[in-house]
């Protein structure tokens, strides 16, 4: 029955079983699976026999000092360092029946360390995309989440931003109640385009730009105006808060058509 072979670890001093072949793999180098350190198996091989002198005296192996008990382990605790040129990745030592064995540990250092940049990129294009989503978003946030308008609101005071009143693009919530247009009696040319647009909804809604279609008799435009809000809102009214909720404005605006005639017009809304 051949020798058992032990080597130490210089490290944490336990003890393992080994067999040449394992000692073998790797021109020796393994690894500590107690405390991980990296050592030549081969030259910190020890004997757990009482040292037999050799003819100069001296012992021929070196002794584990001490008592017979040591911290021993089996052999697959003792791992291999990582991956060399010499073995490839996944190569393994045969067990045999009532043999101890360790077998080469994956290289598993570099994977994780992609791993984790791999999460730490994914986390920060997450946080991009929720910042993007939060800006975009910020005056529908602030409309219906009021809690979050101080937030927003110090944001927007360090970005440079403004939270405004929402949109009804669609014009599903404002209307134009009633409208008309006379001459001025006072001043030849000149017309007086009154209005009422009331907002359904409940929540404040921006101001919409207002277009003006002059139309001759046979109903072809003759000249169109846009009017934007800061063109027909009252001095008193507040543009940047929008028109309130379930509220109505009316508005009178003078309109100079002194060079041009005609007999009807259409009003209309919209957003630019």
């Amino acid at each position: 029955m051949p020798e058992e072979k032990y080597t130490r670890c210089p490290g944490c001093a336990t003890v393992f079983r080994v067999t040449p072949e394992q000692l073998a793999l790797r021109t020796g180098q393994v690894r500590c699976g107690q405390c991980k350190t990296v050592f030549d198996g081969v030259a910190q091989q020890v004997s757990l026999s009482p040292p037999i002198p050799s003819d100069a005296g001296a012992p021929l192996e070196e002794a584990v000092p001490g008592s017979p008990v040591l911290p021993r382990r089996d052999a697959q605790a003792l791992e291999p360092p990582p991956e060399t040129p010499a073995v490839a990745l996944g190569d393994r030592v045969a067990e045999t029946a009532g043999e101890d064995r360790f077998a080469p540990a994956p290289s598993t250092t570099p994977r994780r360390a992609r791993a984790a940049a791999y999460a730490a990129v994914i986390t920060f294009l997450v946080l991009l995309v929720a910042a993007q989503a939060l800006f975009h978003f910020r005056d529908a946030i602030a409309t219906f989440w009021p809690a979050a308008r101080p937030a927003f609101a110090g944001l927007c005071a360090m970005a440079g931003c403004a939270i405004r009143p929402l949109r009804d693009a669609a014009m599903s919530h404002l209307s134009i109640e009633a409208s008309d247009l006379q001459a001025d009696p006072a001043h030849r040319g000149l017309l007086i385009l009154t209005a009422t647009v009331r907002n359904r909804a409940g929540w404040p809604l921006a101001y919409p730009h207002l277009e003006l279609t002059l139309t001759d008799a046979q109903d072809r435009v003759v000249v169109r105006r846009a009017l934007a809000p800061a063109d027909y809102a009252g001095g008193t009214a507040d543009v940047q808060g929008g028109i309130a909720p379930n509220a109505e404005i009316t508005l009178k605006v003078f309109i100079d058509a002194s060079a041009t005639s005609q007999a009807g017009y259409r009003l209309y809304m919209f957003y630019p």
